[in-house]
């Protein structure tokens, strides 16, 4: 009942402001091209005096809707082709037009025209969302995750160095809460060889944060957020290579080429590697694996924990065709190895258990604009993975930090005894159609469907008939929402959504009653909820937006969460579904102070309300985490984020996170007093922590086109508990954190086309921790050399 009121006032709200907002528009269509008459994308087109812009799309074509009788004037850029304006008037009639741009020598400054432009068209969008221009990272030695770890609301927390298990916290959703996506398909189970902290920076053009609302072409089952990573938009020819070396024997490549032919035949190759000793230094207390005698507060180094991994992504097909937008097939490709140094804490160190994945995905990638009708937009991707995992513990040794162990002659492993090799057959379909009518009216609909099947068997034990037990899930996620613009002035959007779930496993049960007797059966659960929500964003000036949402969302237990990942995550087929009645509220002010200076400020508030919350704790013996249910959970918190640029010279911005998140369980099941922690805050969480950037750009400093670039980045964690406050004491905090980091880029050869880095990370040495005092890496040094043609 109270759904359909929600959303009977959701749609008067729409149909309302479409009544307040409607007028006589006339739509311009219009073709942009080169002197040889080929289709030119990525053009900005600035139309004054409505003070719009828009850019064109794969086959160099544009549509827009204005309103009618009036004159306009049209400025189009992009790299490469000289700047051309053009005037028109526009009656009540559709009109036509076609451009021919002129070619241009210099590109540099209409390339970073284009990308601002682009990035500030996301972020003017009426979702709460923070775009990273991926673009000027390429010069560092991150990988995706750390370059989100700089976003205001965003902690990456990882176990240890290179390639270690990462969790990603957005607004005090982490770990599965928040989707992630690689060009708007899901990236769910795509395996340990295809992680966002093994993925270079340099795969990426942008990356999209949305926090709260997420749009409904991106389908998914996220509680409280996701992250979208936007590749290249391959229309030239080009070449793009960079290797680096750095410290704990760290090497990285990445090797990204296109060929596109006139014809529209395209061919697309990435390929990254990561390799790391990961031996830093770390402070622990050792007892003598012989005498037990307690050696406490030891500075020791990691030496079980090599990583390295290798993956080639390959696509070809077409682009530009009456049929087709983009229609690409490809194959990704990897493999991974990992060492295993530790269990969930330090106390626990192995010094020959390892794991191996691989992945091998056959992919399929369709895109068409105005398909079969003037406005009708399509996107279709599917994927595979026939990847594997193994897990390889074979050694009967117990270790300590001093790389003494201790061997038994009896058949055993450190932790389990293993060769578990297992395929989680993973198939992910996406599909979605936006439809823009009446000029200002937009229906989507979209349809993610995600299959996981997980066959393994141990050549240590093939007779173990747990290894036949069905561990499978599908999960089904149906979307549809409306939008209505106005100008470019103010949008409204309200959505819908069904999440389906699947789950297929054994339960045990006792069939005699008598005691040990324990025997098995199939389980099937299946769980369907309705989701909704509605967003909306103002310009209250042309400088200053504000933007508000709200929506009640699910999400559903990964894979993993319930079968485990066969090394420090086990498994709960307790696990419920959580939910959460999600608000965000936030204002955006855009200050060009002269032609020199310019002030970007954002402030946004949130608050969740979450019910089944999925949070790691660690397992009875503390030798893992597991992921459990917490009843009620509700976060309330602030952000903010200033930025200041004079001209492209000088850059420096700041942005702070605070955020409370508190358990609102009173009763827990079976209790009829209120609990002792009733109220805490959420142990093991960050609760304030922010970041400061600074840098410098030096032009044509021992020459023409030779520049000098200075950057330097700071992070800030207040210290937090890691269990519960009223059950802990300060022991057990997780120290405050401060961390800086800087780097030196210089830029030579022809059009800048060789660079030239060196990185030094943590240069204070300072400890860092994340998860469950698992120490990360120290100080460190990295030199990077990148090449690229054009």
């Amino acid at each position: 009942m109270q759904y359909n009121k929600i959303l009977s006032i959701v749609f008067l709200c729409s149909f309302f402001a479409f009544r307040a907002f409607a007028q006589q528009n006339t739509n311009l269509n219009g073709l942009v091209a080169d002197q040889s008459g080929k289709s030119v994308p990525g053009v900005l087109i600035k139309i004054s005096p409505v003070s719009k812009g828009l850019v064109t799309d794969a086959d160099g074509k544009f549509s827009i809707n204005l309103p009618s009788n009036r004159n306009y004037t049209l400025d189009f850029s992009f790299m490469g082709f000289e700047d051309l304006s053009k005037n028109i008037s526009l009656g009540t009639e559709t009109h036509t037009m076609s451009i021919t741009l002129a070619d241009d020598t210099n590109d540099l400054e209409e390339f970073t025209v284009l990308g601002k432009s682009e990035l500030k068209e996301i972020r003017e969008r009426a979702f709460n969302v923070e775009v990273v221009d991926a673009r000027k990272l390429h010069h560092t030695n991150l990988d995706l995750g750390h370059a989100l770890d700089r976003v205001s609301g965003v902690r990456v927390r990882e176990s240890g160095g290179v390639g270690s298990r990462m969790n990603f916290s957005l607004n005090g959703f982490s770990g599965k809460q928040v989707k992630f996506f690689i060009d708007g398909i899901p990236m769910d189970d795509f395996g340990t060889s295809f992680q966002l902290n093994n993925i270079p920076i340099n795969l990426a053009e942008r990356i999209e944060v949305y926090k709260g609302v997420v749009p409904i072409g991106l389908g998914a089952d996220a509680l409280g957020g996701a992250v979208n990573i936007v590749t290249k938009n391959v229309q030239k020819n080009y070449v793009d290579v960079s290797y680096s070396y750095g410290s704990f024997n760290t090497h990285r490549t990445v090797i990204n080429t296109a060929y596109v032919g006139k014809s529209g035949f395209t061919v697309q190759l990435n390929a990254f590697q990561n390799y790391s000793d990961n031996n830093y230094w770390i402070d622990v207390d050792v007892a003598d694996i012989e005498t037990g005698k307690y050696y406490p507060d030891q500075r020791v180094r990691r030496f079980h924990d090599t990583y390295h991994n290798e993956t080639v992504i390959a696509q070809l097909g077409v682009q530009g065709k009456p049929y087709a937008d983009k229609l690409l097939i490809g194959l990704t490709a990897g493999k991974n190895y990992s060492e295993v140094q530790t269990g969930a804490r330090l106390v626990t160190v192995f010094g020959d258990w390892h794991r191996k994945g691989t992945i091998l995905m056959p992919t399929f990638k369709y895109q068409k604009r105005n398909l079969f009708v003037s406005g009708l937009d399509v996107n279709v991707n599917a994927n595979y993975n026939f990847g594997s995992e193994q897990n390889i513990d074979t050694v009967n040794r117990r270790y300590n930090w001093f790389q003494q162990y201790k061997e038994y002659d009896v058949p055993g492993g450190e932790r389990s005894y293993t060769l578990y090799k297992f395929n989680n057959n993973n198939a992910v379909f996406t599909a979605n159609a936006h439809y823009n009518f009446g000029r200002v009216h937009t229906i989507a609909v979209s349809n993610v469907f995600n299959s996981f099947n997980r066959i393994g068997s141990d050549a240590l034990n093939p007779d173990n008939d747990r290894y036949e037990e069905p561990r499978r899930s599908q999960k089904n996620i149906t979307g549809l929402s409306y939008q209505l613009n106005w100008e470019e002035e103010a949008s409204i959007s309200a959505f819908t959504k069904i999440y389906n779930q699947t789950n297929y496993f054994t339960m045990s049960y006792n069939p005699s009653g008598e005691y040990g007797d324990v025997a098995y059966r199939n389980e099937r659960e299946n769980f369907t909820y309705p989701g909704f929500g509605i967003t909306g964003s103002y310009f209250v000036t042309g400088n200053i937006q504000v933007k508000a949402s709200f929506e009640r969302s699910y999400r559903l237990p990964e894979p993993e969460e319930l079968f485990g990942d066969m090394v420090n995550l086990q498994g709960n087929l307790d696990l419920q579904p959580e939910t959460s009645y999600n608000y965000n509220a936030g204002v955006s002010i855009y200050k060009q102070l002269n032609s020199d200076h310019r002030l970007d400020v954002s402030a946004n508030g949130f608050y969740r309300d979450a019910k089944d919350f999925i949070r790691p704790r660690l397992n009875n013996n503390q030798t893992m985490q597991v992921m459990d249910n917490l009843y009620s959970v509700t976060n309330i918190g602030v952000e903010g984020e200033v930025r200041w640029t004079y001209r492209d010279l000088l850059s420096a911005g700041a942005n702070i996170t605070y955020q409370n998140l508190r358990n609102n369980t009173e009763f827990e099941e079976g209790q009829t007093i209120p609990s002792i922690v009733y109220r805490d805050r959420v142990p093991n969480m960050p609760y304030l922590f922010g970041n400061g950037d600074f840098s410098v750009m030096l032009k044509d400093l021992l020459g023409k086109g030779n520049d000098l670039n200075f950057g330097y980045n700071l992070l800030y964690v207040h210290a937090f508990y890691l269990y519960w406050p009223s059950l802990g004491s300060e022991k057990f905090d997780v120290p405050e954190q401060l961390s800086h980091d800087v780097n030196v880029t210089y830029t030579t050869g022809d059009k800048g086309r060789l660079q030239l880095i060196a990185e030094c990370r943590n240069i204070l040495d300072s400890k860092l921790y994340d998860n469950f005092s698992l120490q990360k890496p120290g100080r460190s040094f990295s030199g990077k050399i990148r090449y690229f043609i054009y």
